[in-house]
């Protein structure tokens, strides 16, 4: 009999193993939680519960800044606001560039950090002269995302500076212009670079300068020598966000006010603000 018992192989029912969707779905949103975005729009492909786990507004306001509220004010219109009640729609929206004030600024949220980028166009800038058709030109072109660039032809006193203010996260920020000796244009389907009234940049340097509401500066001098018709960022300085609660205001500037030459033939397209960790991989992206 001990045998014949001990021959006997054991059936088990599948039906009773545990699987995935036996999790309980608010277990399997505080595991989201700790995930990147990316990890978790995978994940949410796995069953039904990983589904409506992944879109529990708790797992996208651990993504968002803290100050993500403040953020979609500025950016969005109530209208807009209120179909981004969910807030997985909010982090999907604000993760893209979003352009407002009229057009003229653009902010999304960097992915990778959970920081803050910002560009500022050419329009929003004060610009000495820039009404003054003898000196400057607003010139439309499909080499920037405000489809338009200011364009220097010849001045004595080179000024331009801007601002911005918002609750940015926490974290430390560099700040670029992105500019272009000559103007370029399209003929026959080519890109030409128009170089003729490229000069004064290499006699005197640039004074790049920042200064934000909580006091830090910073300042460089460059002397601007890129190749012509190529865009470059010139790095003007960086500063540090520590509370996110509080606006930060930074002020910048680019000037150039030595009257005993005259200089010209400049492009400037915008004012970059982005994570200094991922600051090469978004201007290379520029």
């Amino acid at each position: 009999m001990g045998a014949n018992i001990s021959g006997v192989t054991p059936e088990f029912d599948r039906s009773s193993e545990p699987r995935l969707s036996d999790l309980p779905e608010n277990c399997v949103a505080l595991i989201m939680m700790r995930l990147d975005p990316p990890e978790i729009c995978r994940l949410a492909r796995l069953s039904r519960v990983f589904r409506r786990a992944s879109s529990a507004d708790f797992v996208w306001e651990s993504k968002l800044p803290p100050s993500y509220r403040a953020i979609a004010r500025k950016v969005f219109d109530e209208i807009t606001l209120r179909k981004l009640l969910i807030k997985k729609d909010l982090y999907a929206k604000l993760c893209r560039p979003n352009l407002f004030e009229g057009g003229t600024k653009e902010l999304w949220i960097d992915k990778n950090t959970g920081r803050l980028c910002v560009l500022v166009s050419s329009k929003a800038l004060r610009i000495t002269g820039i009404d003054d058709r003898r000196y400057w030109s607003h010139i439309p072109t499909d080499e920037s995302r405000f489809h338009s660039v200011a364009y220097v032809q010849q001045i004595w006193w080179f000024e331009v500076g801007g601002e911005f203010e918002i609750q940015f996260p926490s974290g430390t920020y560099s700040l670029f212009f992105r500019i272009q000796l000559g103007k370029t244009s399209k003929r026959l389907g080519r890109r030409i670079c128009n170089s003729d009234h490229i000069h004064g940049w290499d006699i005197k340097p640039v004074r790049f300068q920042l200064a934000t509401s909580d006091n830090q500066q910073a300042v460089s001098l460059r002397y601007l020598n890129n190749n012509p018709g190529h865009w470059s960022h010139y790095h003007v300085g960086d500063f540090k966000v520590v509370n996110p609660d509080v606006s930060t205001g930074v002020k910048f500037s680019m000037t150039q006010i030595d009257c005993t030459h005259t200089k010209g033939g400049l492009c400037i397209d915008s004012v970059l603000i982005v994570p200094k960790e991922n600051a090469r991989k978004v201007v290379e992206s520029e």
